[in-house]
C-alpha cells in the first residue's frame, strides 16, 4: 500500500475520478477521490492532503472556489487544476489563482507526474 503524502482528486465525473486515483496510486502515491469541492472540504481525511488535483468546472463550488476556501483556511498544499474545456484564458486564470500546474483532459501520465512532483515541492 502506498505511503507518504496524500493527494486528493476532486472531479464530479466518477469514471475520470476513479481513473485518476488508480493512476496516481500506480505512481506510488496515496490518493483519495472526492465527487465535489464540498465533499473534500467536509472530509477529515482531506484536511491533511499535500496536494489537491481538481477539475475546474463542477456543479456547486468550482475549482476556483475550492482554492479560495482552502486559502482562507490557511492551506499551503500544492494545487493543480484541470479541465476538458478549450478556453485559452483558463490556464492563466488557474495560475493566477495559485495553481502550481494546469492540465488539460485527457491527462497525459507524464504531465500528471511532473505536475504532482511540482505540487509536492510547494511549501
Amino acid at each position: 500500500m502506498p505511503v507518504g503524502p496524500l493527494i486528493c482528486v476532486i472531479d464530479d465525473d466518477l469514471s475520470v475520478r476513479k481513473a485518476l486515483v488508480g493512476l496516481i496510486v500506480s505512481m506510488g502515491y496515496r490518493c483519495s477521490g472526492f465527487e465535489s469541492a464540498e465533499a473534500v472540504l467536509a472530509s477529515e481525511e482531506a484536511r491533511g492532503a499535500a496536494c489537491y488535483l481538481t477539475d475546474i468546472h463542477m456543479p456547486g463550488l468550482d475549482g476556483f472556489g475550492l482554492k479560495r476556501r482552502l486559502d482562507a483556511k490557511g492551506c499551503s498544499a500544492g494545487f493543480i487544476m484541470m479541465t476538458a474545456r478549450a478556453e485559452g484564458h483558463l490556464e492563466q486564470r488557474a495560475l493566477d489563482a495559485g495553481a502550481v500546474c494546469f492540465l488539460r483532459k485527457p491527462l497525459r501520465a507524464d504531465a500528471l507526474r511532473k505536475g504532482l512532483a511540482l505540487a509536492l515541492q510547494t511549501p
